[in-house]
């Protein structure tokens, strides 16, 4: 596959929109909004890739696209903690997670092309170039002193927002040591800003050298059908190409894709690409996200049911999962008294991998809390 010429696409990012005066300039907010979206976005900022933006065909809220990229009050207005999972708990060094045995998370920038209005890392702080290759050296050392970990997940922010310098880093320190047997990309990039990817000849040709020295997968997110464009999927082929296996994680969101149609487009767009659905997400309820994203969980359990019912095999192979404080639990489905089935996917000790259990939810439940009752099956 031939590459187009090399984009710049640092310069190309910085004609993201970042600002409320852009989204009323653009005719994406109202101007009696103006006051209050600065305040917001200085909380909660706000980056939007032009090539993104082109995607919306409503300039509204009613819009898919514009509800996963634009600035809304309502952030300011919406319920939930910091951290719903535990990533604090789990941390060993700045940006790295060691939560399950054998793997590591490093939390390798805090940047992205596009900042998610569901991102449920909105707490993050920054580091600069320097910052992120002297930790990348440490996260490395860690992981060379761990030989139970045979995996490592580079997310973020986003992966491949890091320079090709950073990446090779990674490349060349993990795919030395024996124990890894894999390494995975997690990005959002291949959705929001597939420049980076298909415009990067220099990219390309380290991911196709250190896959063939070491199994590595690029996890995406793609939630709506109509990310599903020619450049996008572009960017898969070219990742595909290079010997990447791409790997989708869909966040189930409350107006973008809680209806059967639109997840069933989305899942079979995916499968006849050559991307295949990896997990179904429970939007975290963290703050800024719970209240406009969070689909009640038993009304998630009929929405995938339906789903998976109109699906192939292989288009069904996601798991529908939870990434809780105690782990990530896959949720089965629920009793007829509206008790949720579940099953410990992962989780910090071994001997709770794989319970099997259920616990009472109410209609509006959204979320797990810490502590919660169950009976095992």
């Amino acid at each position: 596959m031939t590459l187009k010429k090399d984009i710049d696409w640092r310069s190309e990012l910085k004609d993201n929109i970042t600002s409320a005066e852009e989204l009323v300039a653009e005719g994406y907010a109202e101007s009696s909004m103006l006051d209050e979206l600065k305040v917001l976005i200085d909380k909660y900022p706000m980056s939007i890739p032009r090539y993104y933006l082109n995607l919306i065909e409503n300039k509204d809220y009613s819009d898919p696209i514009y509800k996963m990229c634009v600035a809304s009050l309502q952030e300011g207005l919406s319920g939930g903690s910091e951290d719903t999972s535990g990533e604090g708990d789990n941390t060993v060094s700045d940006g790295m997670q060691h939560k399950y045995e054998n793997t590591v998370l490093v939390l390798s920038t805090n940047v992205c092309a596009m900042y998610c209005r569901h991102c449920f890392r909105k707490r993050m702080v920054g580091q600069s170039e320097d910052e992120v290759l002297k930790f990348t050296d440490q996260a490395i050392e860690y992981i060379s002193t761990h030989p139970e970990v045979d995996n490592v997940l580079i997310s973020g922010g986003d992966s491949l927002l890091n320079s090709n310098k950073v990446i090779q880093r990674y490349l060349e320190g993990l795919s030395s040591l024996p124990h890894i047997k894999f390494i995975r990309f997690g990005s959002r990039t291949p959705v929001v800003f597939p420049q980076r990817i298909y415009g990067d000849s220099e990219l390309m040709s380290l991911f196709e050298k250190y896959s063939k020295r070491k199994t590595i997968y690029l996890v995406t997110q793609f939630n709506h059908p109509r990310e599903l464009t020619k450049e996008s999927l572009m960017a898969t082929d070219m990742l595909r190409f290079a010997g990447v296996p791409v790997l989708n994680q869909t966040v189930l969101l409350k107006g973008v894709n809680d209806n059967v149609e639109t997840l069933v487009d989305l899942f079979n767009g995916l499968t006849a690409n050559g991307i295949s659905p990896y997990y179904l997400f429970q939007c975290r309820p963290v703050k800024g996200v719970k209240d406009l994203f969070s689909v009640p969980l038993l009304s998630a359990v009929d929405i995938v049911d339906e789903t998976r019912a109109k699906l192939s095999g292989v288009a069904k192979r996601f798991r529908f999962a939870m990434s809780h404080i105690i782990g990530k639990m896959e949720i089965i489905g629920k009793t007829q008294d509206n008790r949720l089935i579940l099953k410990q996917h992962q989780a910090k000790g071994q001997s709770d991998i794989n319970k099997l259990f259920t616990t009472k939810v109410s209609q509006h439940s959204t979320w797990l809390p810490a502590e919660f009752s169950c009976e095992l099956l």
